[in-house]
């Protein structure tokens, strides 16, 4: 039995970083150090945060007092100002990309565009991006989404960073036909794109495909849903103790991806798993 990882799989440039942050952060600091919202889509990483002394809190009110650390998906401004005025320091580890992401939709809001913001209405980053938008972004999840909204002279459309290219483009398609005057940004980062196709290609080539990742990552779930369509047996895991026999029988090759919240020790137990598994099997037969 063959093993493939797929490139760019694992923890992205942003996640990495807003990581470093928070430790940083915690051995500088005295007193309380809360991500707003867990740091990462990972029950694992959070729980290692945890003991690390960093905590998480699923509101601004609900932050105690100390620093607070604004996780890679960024926050609206407002919440910043919310931060602030109960004397909470701040530090922001919004992902740069999604920081240039804020700015253009706050410069668009500025020209009095309405902004099409495609991405996942409860996202973290997506309700930042509304955030910036001044009352002036629409949120869209999907093209049936995109054709009950009213015919425009003009509009802007922007991504979530994290969105699937193709469901982006579909988007467009249906807008193009309800604005007379549309000007794109393609604002998904260049890591998804690369992640995604990389797991597409693999997924074209083995008999079976295990998505490593958090139940609560949206990118993660995005690389499953690309997989399944091209290779039925995919399996969205959490970790390598929910791999079973029956998922591996009768494969001959595996393919392996994670999320941008994935660790890669976690990618790398998978593979473990997979291995003994096989072991195992070859034994009894």
């Amino acid at each position: 039995m063959e093993i493939i990882v797929a490139e760019h799989s694992g923890l992205c440039y942003g996640v990495r970083r807003a990581l470093t942050v928070a430790r940083r952060t915690r051995r500088a600091r005295a007193g309380s150090v809360t991500t707003l919202g867990d740091l990462i889509h990972n029950p694992r990483v959070v729980a290692g945060l945890a003991a690390e002394g960093i905590g998480s809190a699923g509101t601004p009110e609900g932050v105690p007092a100390g620093t607070v650390v604004i996780r890679s998906h960024g926050v609206a401004p407002e919440v910043v100002r919310r931060l602030r005025r109960r004397k909470i320091d701040v530090v922001d580890a919004t992902c740069p990309i999604v920081q240039n992401i804020q700015r253009l939709v706050e410069a668009l809001a500025r020209r009095g565009r309405e902004i099409v913001i495609v991405g996942h209405r409860e996202h973290p980053e997506t309700r930042g991006l509304v955030g910036y938008s001044r009352g002036r972004g629409v949120v869209v999840e999907d093209e049936g989404q995109a054709r009950r909204l009213p015919l425009r002279k003009s509009r802007a459309v922007v991504a979530q960073s994290t969105q699937g290219l193709e469901a982006f483009e579909r988007v467009v398609a249906v807008l193009v036909g309800r604005t007379r005057e549309l000007v794109v940004h393609n604002t998904i980062c260049d890591s998804t794109r690369t992640r995604q196709k990389a797991t597409a290609e693999l997924a074209g080539r083995v008999d079976a495909m295990f998505i490593v990742g958090g139940r609560q990552s949206s990118n993660t779930a995005r690389l499953y849903e690309i997989s399944k369509r091209l290779r039925p047996r995919t399996y969205f895991i959490e970790s390598a103790g929910q791999i079973t026999p029956a998922m591996l029988r009768g494969a001959r090759t595996i393919g392996l991806s994670g999320g941008a919240s994935t660790p890669p020790e976690a990618i790398q137990e998978a593979v473990g798993a997979i291995e003994r598994s096989f072991k195992r099997n070859t034994i009894r037969e």
